[in-house]
Parts: structure tokens; sequence; C-alpha cells
């Protein structure tokens, strides 16, 4: 099975509180958003985000240049759906990351736990010459993994873990870290997630 045929099996086959990253309130990435203290028509993309309720709550705070970019149709179409009229604050893209070529830049640029998919050197490179060309001057990056600490494998599928070192290492050449912190996530399955979060600011 490819990458988009798990991920969309995913999608038709689980319910939104089936899955492990199910959070009604992602309160660590809202505010991650607003300490960047965004003006309301900044581009805002989220990676990986399937049909979290992350774009719901930036909607509701008033935030109108939305990016959703998932490997998923299944995915994009249950927040479609979910969002109904408020999509139209959101430009929908159905894209593996690493296939993605964007053709505007980027003011924030939110990935929580798709990064850590990526498990090759190659894959990891790509990923971050992606982000370097996409995201404006002074962008802010937030990066969101599991941490040295959180789980070997995600849906399934292996991941990657992360320390703060790690994830600085990584993007370094071209953004500054402003700050890390570790957050455990409580699933649906009453199990628990050690996640490391990392905003970066470009240089």
């Amino acid at each position: 099975m490819s990458k988009k045929e798990h991920w969309e099996n995913v999608f038709s086959t689980k319910k939104e509180t089936e899955v492990s990253w199910y959070q009604t309130n992602p309160e660590t990435s809202v505010n991650g958003i607003l300490k960047a203290n965004l003006q309301k028509n900044a581009k805002i993309i989220d990676i990986g985000g399937g049909d979290s309720y992350l774009t719901d709550k930036l909607i509701e705070l008033g935030y109108t240049n939305l990016f959703l970019l998932d490997i998923s149709e299944n995915a994009i179409n249950r927040i479609k759906n979910r969002l109904g009229e408020k999509s139209q604050y959101v430009t929908f893209i159905v894209s593996d990351i690493l296939d993605f070529k964007p053709e505007e830049a980027f003011d924030f640029w939110h990935d929580r736990a798709s990064f850590h998919f990526l498990t090759s050197k190659e894959e990891i490179k790509a990923y971050k010459a992606i982000v370097e060309k996409s995201t404006t001057e002074k962008a802010n990056l937030f990066m969101g993994t599991f941490s040295e600490s959180g789980p070997l494998k995600c849906s399934g599928l292996e991941i990657t873990q992360y320390s703060e070192s790690k994830l600085e290492l990584i993007f370094s050449d071209t953004f500054d870290k402003t700050e890390c912190f570790t957050e455990n996530h409580h699933t649906p399955f009453e199990t628990v997630q050690n996640f490391i979060f990392c905003n970066f600011k470009k240089k």
C-alpha cells in the first residue's frame, strides 16, 4: 500500500474520534500562532493537518487566509463538509508534502505530527528545502513531533523521534529557534504520547 493509499484508507474507515491525534481544542498550536502576532490576513499553512480542528479555531479567531495541505483527499473532504461556508477562508491542497510546489510564500508554517513521518535523510532534506523556499522573510515555523520519549510508530507507520537539538540542527541554517518544550497528548484511547514543540523564526 502506498503512502497515499494508507492515509486515504485511514480517513475513509475511521471516525475522527478513532485516531490518536484527535483533539477538539488544539490549544498548543493555536497559542503558537497567536504568539507570532500575525495580521489576520497573514498566510498560514497547516501541513498534514487532515481534518483537525486547528483550521476551525483559526477561522473563529478571525484569520482569513488559511491553507491546509494533506495527502488524503478523504481528509480534505471531511473538513470541507464540517466547515461548510467557512471553507471560503481556506485553500485546500491535496498533495504529498514532498511533491508540494507552492506558488506563494507563507508567513506561518505549522506542522504537528506530519514531519516525523519522514524517516530518510533525503526526505528530511527535501522537506527542509521546501520550507525554506516557501516561507516569507521573518516567517515563523512551528514544528511538533514525537519526542524521544514518545511512540516509535503512528497509524502503523514508522516515525522519527526528535529532541530539541535534533530539530534545531535541521533548520538552523535558515531559522533561529525561539522556544522548545515537551507536552503530553492524551489520545481518545486513554494513552499518552509525548511531543516536542519548537518555534522558529526565519533569519
